[in-house]
């Protein structure tokens, strides 16, 4: 029996960082995984409770069973990586990795979304992303559920239950907050503004995947994909924009960068050993 080989994958995002230990003996397999809000705390702090969670959690020490520790994001900061690598190869080869048949994924995240046409290895072939507007991203969604007094956990099952959204004005945060303000003023129903804000954004999204000249199937990833409103934002306006797109998303979806991450960590491991051991050989 081949010696198990554990990786970690540390995303740092805009709103959460998300960890997973990989066995990346053989067949990759998810060994375990944990989010963590930032808030106003220090990211590198929080990274670093996260690891050391999961660590002890799985009884693994970092120094005798982690290959290799694998940030991505904003994770320069994580104090213990092994390397860094870009965000959006790492959410390209983790949306191969929740989705093994995917040919386009789309990362929705609290800054930006941007959508990533990949091959059969999860190699990036073309990608297309928004600028970083807030209206148009998972934060201005935070943003609002905070003014209406809700928690972005509920907000994904209320706008379901919108019968006549409102539509906020996509060409600023400024704007949009504004326009969602006014609904308020006048009594228009909460779940008809968040459906609003959602179908807002899926605009924004429909617009990326029709430029990429997305293929199917396509997986919806990031925070945002966490939030049934927006799937389903999204997959109502591509149907209205007559594309016979298959849109899935996965329960894992929010550790997508940090699952692509750990893979490319225990691929770059493999690397560096194959090329120590072709350096003995030829010493010998």
């Amino acid at each position: 029996m081949s010696e198990a080989i554990f990786t970690m994958g540390i995303d740092v995002g805009g709103s959460y960082i998300k960890g997973v230990i990989l066995n990346y003996s053989g067949n990759s397999e998810l060994v375990d995984k944990k989010v963590e809000k930032i808030r106003k705390l220090n990211p590198a702090v929080v990274a670093t409770e996260l690891i050391d969670y999961l660590l002890e959690k799985n009884n693994l020490t970092y120094e005798k069973d982690i290959t290799y520790l694998a940030s991505t994001g904003e994770g320069e900061m994580v104090q213990r990586k092994t390397g860094h690598f870009y965000s959006m190869t790492t959410h390209a080869r983790g949306g191969k990795f929740l989705l093994e048949n995917a040919k386009t994924v789309v990362d929705m995240g609290a800054l930006y979304a941007r959508a990533i046409k990949i091959n059969d290895r999860g190699k990036v072939l073309d990608y297309q992303m928004t600028g970083q507007c807030a209206s148009g991203s998972g934060q201005f969604i935070e943003n609002i559920s905070r003014y209406l007094g809700l928690a972005i956990e509920e907000v994904g099952e209320i706008s379901l239950q919108a019968n006549d959204p409102e539509i906020p004005s996509g060409i600023c945060a400024v704007l949009a907050e504004t326009d969602v303000i006014n609904s308020v003023s006048r009594g228009i129903d909460t779940a008809n503004i968040i459906k609003g804000i959602h179908l807002s954004i899926a605009s924004r999204i429909v617009r990326l995947i029709t430029k990429l000249k997305a293929e199917s199937p396509i997986i919806l990833v990031g925070g945002m994909a966490k939030n049934a409103g927006m799937v389903e934002a999204v997959k109502e306006l591509a149907a209205e924009h007559k594309h016979n797109y298959e849109i899935v998303t996965h329960p894992d979806a929010i550790y997508t960068g940090a699952i692509g991450a750990a893979i490319w960590g225990g691929y770059r491991y493999n690397k560096l050993r194959e090329k120590e051991v072709m350096q003995f050989r030829t010493q010998e």
